[in-house]
């Protein structure tokens, strides 16, 4: 479960599930719903469903070795997390999930997705293309934190962030999430962030406010 000098976050472009019925979709599953900030499932948690996000959007967490908590990813609708400790049969969370605002998911047990597999096969391309999705994402995102400055992975970040929350086509686009938030997706100190968004201010392409972005894309 992860999120890039493309897509920032950790589920995949299409709905995986996009060839079962949503009738079919709801009853495979137990329909959960969530409040700002409140977990989903913590890290090292017995791996047991994936969800389908509905509404809302989650945010992958971790704590690093000198204590730091890191956003790793954010999920949207029609994504799904929590993939990778079911199809280990089951294995341990790798991250702790956190709903950023209220939201509602569908938690679907190991052994019904097992059976949507077989019923529909192309649920089973569709994980396949996301795993390659993944470990592709793995390996750019490694190189960027490497080779690529802090200031153009930072306004990559909230590019990507606010296609994520765009509502229409519009400008400007609002993403609630906080400075501490947008440091963990790029891999870098809030004080950085700040800095650079700052910087953004100037410029007039960013506003700021507590727990909230808001995005001019276009002049980023």
């Amino acid at each position: 479960m992860t999120a890039v000098t493309v897509r920032y976050r950790g589920g995949v472009s299409s709905d995986v599930f996009a060839s079962v019925p949503r009738h079919e979709l709801r009853l495979a599953g137990r329909r959960r719903t969530f409040a700002r900030d409140e977990t989903v499932f913590h890290r090292d948690d017995p791996g047991d469903s994936v969800h389908h996000v509905i509404s809302g959007r989650f945010a992958a967490r971790i704590v690093t070795p000198l204590g730091e908590t890191a956003t790793l990813a954010v999920y949207g609708p029609g994504e799904v997390f929590g993939l990778l400790a079911v199809l280990a049969g089951p294995g341990r969370r790798t991250a702790t999930m956190i709903a950023l605002e209220p939201a509602e998911t569908i938690a679907i047990p190991g052994s019904r997705l097992t059976e949507l597999r077989v019923q529909y096969p192309a649920i089973g391309v569709a994980i396949e293309a996301l795993l390659t999705e993944q470990l592709a994402t793995t390996s750019d995102r490694l190189v960027e934190a490497l080779y690529t400055p802090v200031n153009i992975r930072v306004r990559a970040r909230l590019r990507a962030l606010a296609e994520l929350y765009r509502t229409g086509p519009e400008d400007p686009v609002v993403v609630p999430l906080s400075q501490e938030h947008l440091a963990g997706l790029a891999g870098t100190t809030r004080e950085t962030v700040n800095r650079i968004l700052n910087d953004e201010v100037a410029r007039g392409s960013v506003v700021l406010a507590r727990r909230r972005i808001t995005v001019f894309p276009e002049r980023l």
